[in-house]
């Protein structure tokens, strides 16, 4: 008796620290479903204020990783299982895609990055608050995409926006704080955006976190 009483927490951990092998299920693909949706309308609601002002059309990305922090650690904490990221990622870029907002950078980089995040979620053994950050912070470069054709389609670019009806005054803003040092700046922004961000969301909901084995 006494030796299975010594025996059943050990199994315990174990089982805990092998989730992240296991694969999804359909309670995990719920929270999953549910915490995107989240995710996305922040997300959008960002993207909406990126039509008031260039610079928040340029710095939309980090907007987005500031505050979006908490449905993406919340899912990590929910599902501590290979595929969330990639799922929550993949789901964002298509919608966003099919509405015809976007252009396929976004659908590439964003699955660059929600790979590089799984990476760093399953190296840290989905049991980590900070692998979880930075697998955010990773996470965030993906919606860098959006601007990414300022930079990499600029003639054709501009000319698009025009002609779907964005005022002179705006697209001439845009092109005057749009040169390749900005490029840089909206990366770096982003990235350190998605560690605050990540920092808030402990911060709303430390119990969680807590138990989760996050904290």
């Amino acid at each position: 008796m006494a030796q299975n009483i010594n025996t059943q927490p050990t199994n315990s951990v174990q089982s805990k620290a092998k989730q992240g092998g296991k694969g999804l299920r359909g309670r995990d693909l719920i929270n999953i479903g549910i915490f995107t949706a989240i995710y996305f309308v922040l997300n959008f609601i960002c993207m909406v204020l990126g039509g008031f002002h260039p610079a928040l059309w340029v710095f939309m990305p980090a907007l987005i990783a500031l505050v979006s922090g908490t449905p993406y650690m919340l899912m990590c904490a929910k599902v501590p299982k290979v595929g969330a990221v990639l799922i929550m990622g993949v789901i964002t870029a298509l919608i966003y895609f099919v509405t015809g907002m976007f252009t396929p950078f976004i659908i590439a980089l964003m699955l660059v990055c929600c790979v590089i995040a799984e990476a760093i979620r399953a190296a840290t053994k989905y049991k980590s608050f900070w692998g979880d950050t930075f697998s955010f912070a990773v996470f965030g470069l993906g919606m860098c995409g959006s601007p990414l054709p300022i930079w990499t389609m600029r003639d054709a670019f501009f000319e698009q926006i025009q002609s779907q009806g964005m005022s002179a005054e705006y697209v001439v803003t845009l092109a005057s704080i749009t040169g390749d040092f900005m490029l840089p700046v909206m990366f770096v922004a982003t990235f350190a955006c998605g560690i605050v961000g990540a920092l808030i969301a402990r911060a709303l909901f430390r119990k969680h976190f807590v138990k989760a084995g996050l904290v």
